[in-house]
């Protein structure tokens, strides 16, 4: 696969008029090492931010039992729908903070982060009311077992309602990502991580006093962690005069600018949109699991938590090649894409690689730390199998994408991704379903995987690279 510079002879992108000495100094450091020094910090916050989820998990699975696993894994899908249009917007932002600051114009990047989260909150509210007035039909609708379904609507409104803080907290740390600061977010996720660790099993217990709240504890225990991880996060910002500090000077420019808007949602709508599809595809799945009961939505939970860390480092790695070139494009510099791109792939290939390869040796410990039913256990392992070594080729073209993002084209790699999750994954697992029963849904993964790679490839060798690249404001 050639993953050589997009063609900029055309317009040549001027250089930016100032670089200072930390942008220099990356400049002229060796790309992997950039690479790592901007992906390993957010590699950890990612796996820490869905890790306070996965020891609600096992708390709940071990402390509780299967139908409460059950009960919570039901909600995922359904919460993965409604933060879907804030990751989109996270992602628009930060590639255009990252070729703002890349510009070297702060107050541009805080002018967009600003416009962001004013959208970010106001859809939020709307999304708290919304989703906490009708959690039992929306969950009933997608065919819940009944004997879960009122433990799992109980998990579900309380994050709901709580979605507006939610919000703030995934934003701010997407946009800190922009201006090259991967680290703040990293200390906001252990703390967040670490009080969900206390929080959790002390409610499930009733210990110190605190009332028992069973499957709720969880819930409860996520809220209070990014509602004090956020706080941190803005006191932080400030001690250390953040550009993005919410100081005085931010706060006026938390407001709607139609311009910047405009070119925050030009990207980051169609990936909202791709984030919905895949959310209404998982939905379309666990219909499908559901229909074979709470054992098998169990194991679905339990295998979506090992494929999840394991995907951290494909993720990642999208996300950091986007800012990367966003900050490249930004700063005049395009012409280092190609080699973005290029390092991006090997990345994928050792680091992903790398967990597929543990995750096929460890399956069975990896599937008792969220089940302790045999049977149970042998049915994740299975479908674990089936799908593991496809998060390889799915980290492969996440990165093409990511780097095509950074120049603001998008509409043709989220329609790829939305053709092959759409009209590939889940007509493939309805199919196989019926004829090889459960084992048939987690083929459709590698499948939809594959074609997605084939196609981003194709649309990256032979039509972006010839395109000339610009600063999207």
């Amino acid at each position: 696969m050639r993953t050589d510079t997009p063609a900029t002879a055309a317009q040549p992108v001027p250089p930016a008029p100032h670089l200072n000495a930390r942008a220099a100094a990356m400049a002229s450091r060796p790309l992997w090492k950039t690479f790592l020094f901007f992906l390993a910090p957010m590699l950890l916050s990612n796996i820490l931010q869905s890790l306070s989820g996965t020891l609600n998990n096992v708390y709940v699975g071990q402390m509780i039992g299967v139908g409460a696993l059950a009960a919570v894994s039901s909600f995922f899908p359904v919460m993965f729908f409604f933060i879907a249009f804030t990751i989109g917007l996270g992602a628009g932002a930060s590639v255009l903070i990252g070729q703002a600051w890349g510009a070297r114009d702060t107050e541009k990047a805080r002018a967009v982060a600003g416009t962001t989260l004013t959208v970010g909150v106001l859809f939020a509210l709307a999304v708290a009311v919304f989703g906490g007035t009708f959690t039992q039909p929306m969950l009933a609708a997608l065919g819940t077992p009944p004997d879960i379904l009122a433990d799992a609507t109980a998990y579900a409104r309380i994050i709901l309602i709580a979605m507006p803080g939610l919000f703030v907290f995934l934003l701010s740390t997407a946009m800190l990502r922009g201006v090259g600061d991967t680290v703040t977010p990293l200390y906001t996720l252990m703390i967040s991580t670490v009080l969900g660790l206390a929080i959790t099993p002390a409610l499930i217990r009733g210990w110190f006093g605190l009332p028992m709240l069973g499957v709720a504890s969880g819930a409860w225990a996520t809220v209070i962690s990014f509602v004090v991880a956020t706080a941190w996060l803005a006191v932080h910002l400030r001690r250390k005069k953040s550009p993005l500090a919410p100081d005085a000077d931010f706060v006026r420019h938390l407001r709607v600018r139609p311009a910047l808007l405009k070119a925050v949602l030009k990207v980051g709508v169609p990936t909202g949109v791709q984030m919905i599809v895949v959310s209404l595809a998982e939905l379309a799945l666990l219909s499908f699991v559901n229909a074979y009961g709470s054992s098998a939505t169990a194991a679905y939970g339990a295998v979506n938590q090992v494929v999840a860390y394991v995907q951290f480092p494909a993720i990642s790695i999208a996300i950091t090649a986007s800012i990367l070139g966003a900050q490249a494009i930004g700063a005049g510099q395009a012409q280092r894409l190609g080699a973005i791109t290029r390092t991006a792939l090997q990345m994928n290939l050792v680091l992903t690689g790398g967990l597929v390869l543990l995750g096929y040796l460890f399956s069975r410990p990896l599937m008792g730390f969220f089940i302790t039913s045999e049977p149970v256990i042998e049915v994740a392992q299975t479908l674990l199998h089936i799908m593991l070594w496809s998060t390889v080729i799915f980290g492969m073209g996440a990165a093409l994408s990511g780097i095509m993002r950074a120049s603001g084209s998008v509409l043709v790699p989220t329609a790829i991704s939305i053709f092959c999750i759409a009209l590939i994954e889940v007509p493939v697992a309805w199919w196989l379903s019926h004829r090889m029963g459960l084992n048939g849904i987690w083929i459709a993964y590698p499948v939809a995987f594959t074609a997605m790679l084939t196609l981003q490839a194709s649309y990256y060798r032979f039509a972006w690279r010839k395109k000339t690249i610009s600063r999207l404001i």
